[in-house]
């Protein structure tokens, strides 16, 4: 058996990853969005902030009681 049967895609991969800004471990796949979308198998292509943490931090970050109205000149 050689050296390059024995290694998978699998074992070059990491499955698990911690999220900066709520700590949880997560899987890296499932819970993180991909950053680079040619480089699907790097696991440096997906960030580092979970996809739970992300919409958080946007849903904050928007303005929602700000409503436009035409001025009354």
């Amino acid at each position: 058996m050689s050296i390059d049967e024995e290694i998978e895609l699998e074992h070059l991969l990491f499955f698990d990853r911690k999220c900066r800004v709520c700590g949880k471990v997560k899987s890296l796949m499932d819970d993180f969005y991909l950053t680079r979308k040619n480089r699907k198998t790097l696991a440096s292509s997906y960030s580092y902030e979970c996809k739970e943490c992300t919409v958080e931090r946007v849903s904050k970050g928007r303005k929602s009681n700000l409503r436009w109205e035409y001025p009354d000149w």
